[in-house]
């Protein structure tokens, strides 16, 4: 929130500017566009028509079931003869001309509250988006040689207005027209049902002009400009100023419209005078450059110094960390080396064997040769007992 308000200047139909107003402190507000998302979506919700299907679809025939023991579904038949129809299933979601599923009905849940502060809130962010270039050009607004953002005009330039060849006049003396050019290049078919459903075109937004003097002949003057919407500053709304939950519409202000702001939404220091008890919304920081907060040297002053982080490390399984294990169970260390020792063995040994495999001069083992003798002696014993044991 700035401390001090600074001056907009005002323009004339020459690019020229007259004077200056101060900024209304509505300007200075906090933009959230999570809210004005929020809202737009509920906002949009309000308007729609309810619809529904006749509660006679898909009902209008007369139709029976068959029962069982026709080897057929017992879905309703349509009665009679000699047509195609005569024998189909009716009535059903599944069957050919049945009414649909749940079908919708007028009483649907259309409409969606919204509370009265949210509202005001998203509205003021809405406005104070307005006066911000970059949210301005970032959706898409043609504001390159625009004299200032806000755009204010002088109400002797714009009040006596009554026809579109000098709204079109004006436009190009604030160098503004040139976003209404680029509504007017985007106008195409839309895509989908929506053709034929009295919404055939769909093209940009382009300025959006805020008045404050009822029946103003500027009404007539720019009403008629692709793009280009009026609207009363008495009666804004977050559908215009934000189109699509989206900030940064271009706005265009006559100077008493300007001037109104402080009035309808009050400053810091005062209430609003339309709006009973109503403050504007203070802002969570009234800095948000948080990393040169931190750093600056009064809070490095008063901050503790770092701690030094100690990393204990991960706890091992003593069951497969020899290293541990050891440190636990120094004798575990001889039992590793003979175990080592003993597979050194084994592997040279069987070395050994495969070599002499290789050259034909295995040397048998008689201590094997005589185990494996006797092991052979006493299977043969068995099967003879056997044999003896099934001829009984």
């Amino acid at each position: 929130m700035a401390t001090a308000r600074p001056l907009v200047g005002v323009y004339t139909d020459n690019k020229t500017q007259t004077g200056t107003v101060t900024l209304p402190g509505v300007f200075t507000a906090p933009i959230r566009s999570d809210i004005v998302q929020d809202v737009h979506s509920r906002m949009s919700k309000n308007k729609r028509q309810p619809y529904a299907v006749s509660k006679y679809a898909g009902h209008q025939t007369s139709a029976e079931s068959w029962g069982t023991g026709r080897a057929v579904a017992r879905i309703p038949r349509v009665s009679g003869g000699g047509t195609h129809r005569a024998g189909q299933g009716a009535f059903g979601n599944q069957c050919r001309k049945g009414r649909m599923f749940a079908p919708t009905k007028i009483w649907r849940r259309w409409h969606r509250k919204i509370n009265v502060n949210e509202k005001r809130y998203a509205m003021v962010s809405s406005l104070a988006a307005t006066a911000v270039p970059a949210l301005v050009m970032a959706r898409g607004h043609r504001v390159d040689n625009v004299p200032e953002v806000p755009l204010v005009v002088d109400n002797k330039a714009i009040d006596n207005i009554d026809k579109a060849s000098k709204a079109v006049a004006l436009l190009k003396a604030l160098s503004a027209f040139e976003d209404v050019e680029k509504s007017k290049d985007s106008k195409t078919v839309r895509a989908g049902k929506g053709k034929a459903r009295n919404r055939r075109y769909v093209s940009r937004r382009g300025p959006l002009v805020i008045y404050n003097q009822e029946n103003s002949p500027l009404l007539k003057a720019f009403r008629n400009l692709p793009g280009v919407e009026l609207c009363n500053v008495s009666r804004l709304n977050v559908l215009q100023l934000a189109p699509g939950g989206h900030l940064g519409r271009f706005v265009i202000w006559t100077k008493d419209a300007f001037e109104k702001l402080d009035s309808i939404y009050g400053t810091y220091t005062k209430l609003s005078q339309t709006k009973k008890d109503y403050r504007l919304p203070r802002p969570i920081m009234a800095n948000s450059d948080l990393t040169r907060i931190i750093n600056s040297e009064e809070i490095q002053a008063a901050i503790r110094d770092p701690k030094s982080q100690t990393h204990e490390g991960r706890k091992k399984n003593l069951l497969n960390n020899r290293k541990n294990r050891i440190a636990v169970n120094p004798a575990y260390a001889s039992h590793v080396r003979r175990e080592v020792l003993a597979q050194e063995q084994r592997a040279k040994k069987k070395a050994e064997t495969v070599e002499q495999k290789r050259k034909g001069t295995v040397q048998k083992d008689p201590k094997a040769a005589a185990a494996k003798k006797t092991q052979q002696k006493r299977l043969r014993k068995q099967a003879r007992q056997f044999r003896t044991f099934v001829s009984k």
